[in-house]
């Protein structure tokens, strides 16, 4: 059966704090697993939330600050430790390719797994398979930093009363679908668009062009939230958003589902991030993230 969900295994930023970890964040995609910013403590977390080694199919780095790349090293070495028997790719800013390197050979180990480096250094595509377009878009932060959009192709929604009055049924409509027309009725007659599902992951960023491209009409946005709106000037300084910021662009962007994440240690009352979010003007499903939850995907429309 397939399954569409995120697995939030960190929220934290900079530094862990008892009840956050630092950051991680799973992408199932019906039998892919994409994993999101591994931070220092992901394997452990993986665990907790039920999550395999095997589970994972790609892994995306959005930059190389420790708080969202210092799990690579345990993670990498737990796959080639439980012998993943597919290959693995990995993403991440084409200019932290040392850090990668560190993290990757931080230790000794037996590699075992296919493990395929593929850097980032311009926006745009990153792999296409039949379920999804993966890309990448720049970010603003004092590091270089990239999020990344999933978008499944558009599909069709076969529609009966169409279907009954053109007088297809049985394994005719198999064959409309396969073939696009049939005894004169084309798949356009009996049928309409079927919008794909679409996903964004934006971290560590002020403001800038790459987070509305990113955010743009996606079903589920995750993205940082570091401040709140009473240190906009300190979110600004440090590339980060404030609650306001990240709901702002959610907003105009048309999300449908708005998952806020990355806190700072200085902010003890989670509920100001989802009161100020909803005073920013964003009307849709909201999520203020904590580890270990699981959102899913939204329905198609």
């Amino acid at each position: 059966m397939s399954v569409r969900e995120l697995v939030v295994l960190g929220t934290a930023s900079q530094v862990p704090t008892r009840h956050r970890n630092h950051n991680g964040y799973l992408l199932r995609w019906d039998g892919e697993g994409i994993l999101f910013d591994p931070g220092e403590g992901t394997q452990r977390q993986m665990l907790r939330a039920g999550v395999a080694a095997h589970d994972l199919n790609r892994i995306c780095v959005t930059h190389f600050h420790g708080d969202h790349s210092l799990g690579l090293a345990g993670v990498i070495q737990r796959i080639n430790l439980d012998k993943v028997p597919h290959e693995i790719t990995a993403h991440y800013p084409r200019g932290g390719q040392r850090f990668f390197d560190r993290l990757r050979y931080a230790t000794a180990y037996r590699e075992t797994v296919a493990l395929t480096e593929a850097p980032v250094d311009t926006d745009g595509p990153l792999a296409t398979t039949p379920a999804y377009t993966l890309e990448a878009r720049r970010l603003s932060h004092p590091v270089e930093s990239y999020g990344y959009r999933l978008t499944e192709p558009d599909g069709r929604r076969m529609l009966p009363d169409r279907l009954a009055a053109h007088g297809v049924r049985g394994p005719d409509v198999g064959r409309l679908q396969r073939e696009g027309s049939l005894d004169g009725v084309s798949l356009d007659d009996v049928s309409e668009v079927r919008r794909g599902q679409r996903f964004a992951f934006v971290m560590d960023t002020r403001l800038c062009d790459g987070v509305h491209a990113l955010a743009d009409g996606v079903d589920l946005l995750v993205i940082e939230s570091t401040f709140l709106d009473e240190d906009t000037d300190l979110a600004t300084e440090h590339g980060h958003l404030t609650a306001g910021q990240a709901a702002r662009a959610a907003r105009d962007a048309g999300v449908r589902h708005l998952v806020l994440t990355h806190f700072s240690q200085r902010y003890t009352e989670p509920e100001e991030f989802e009161r100020q979010a909803r005073a920013a003007g964003f009307e849709g499903e909201l999520t203020v993230a904590h580890d270990l939850l699981r959102i899913p995907v939204p329905k198609r429309r």
